[in-house]
């Protein structure tokens, strides 16, 4: 019996151990198909963002095909001087970031630039330092809002750049969490100064939830 109850507990214990490895963050890979397999696990989770009556026939995200004419070299200039600001949100409770680098880029023959922003919480939260301490917040929109996707803007979690070169993959663009028709989420509002003047066809669509699409 004793012998029984010690494999017992010793068993657990490798599970309690094992399990935490398990989760890995996937924001800011540069592995596509590994980012969009982890959000569609994401979702089908507890916490999900969906709306309970999408949750349960949830089929998977909705993504342009993978384009490689949107995963294109960006130039990082990192601006060491700015200060935390407070970004609008979709809550009306702003959050504290601040910008860290411009990425210049071409789509096509129109040159385009970006900025990344590092969240405050990077100093301070142990969690999200884990999820997503490795990279920088990209958000923007583009022309594509309104029509194919969502209205609001779309993300990028990029690597933070160990070079003044590094990949902008907008085929790992993703959704605020605000697109899915819960209004439980406070979502960043990308700033004017990464309004895109392009269509970026590439990244996750908009999403159908509860009979309408997200516009």
């Amino acid at each position: 019996m004793a012998q029984h109850l010690f494999w017992t507990i010793l068993i657990l214990l490798c599970c309690a151990l094992v399990t935490p490895a398990q989760e890995e963050s996937y924001y800011g890979t540069t592995d596509v198909k590994f980012f969009r397999e982890q959000r569609d696990k994401e979702f089908r989770a507890d916490g999900s963002p969906l709306l309970y009556e999408d949750y349960k026939k949830f089929q998977g995200l909705n993504y342009y095909e993978v384009d490689d004419n949107f995963r294109v070299k960006a130039k990082f200039t990192k601006t060491p001087d700015e200060k935390y600001f407070m970004m609008p949100t979709s809550s009306g409770i702003a959050a504290k970031y601040k910008k860290v680098g411009i990425l210049t880029f071409k789509i096509g023959e129109k040159e385009l630039t970006l900025a990344a922003y590092q969240d405050s919480r990077a100093e301070t939260d142990e969690w999200w330092r884990k999820r997503y301490g490795g990279a920088y917040f990209v958000p923007f929109k583009d022309l594509t809002n309104s029509k194919e996707t969502y209205s609001g803007g779309r993300y990028i979690y990029l690597k933070i750049p160990e070079k003044d070169e590094t990949i902008l993959d907008f085929n790992l663009t993703f959704n605020p969490s605000c697109a899915y028709g819960n209004d439980r989420y406070s979502c960043p509002i990308p700033p004017k100064e990464n309004f895109l003047q392009a269509e970026i066809k590439a990244g996750e669509k908009s999403f159908e939830y509860s009979g309408k699409t997200q516009k």
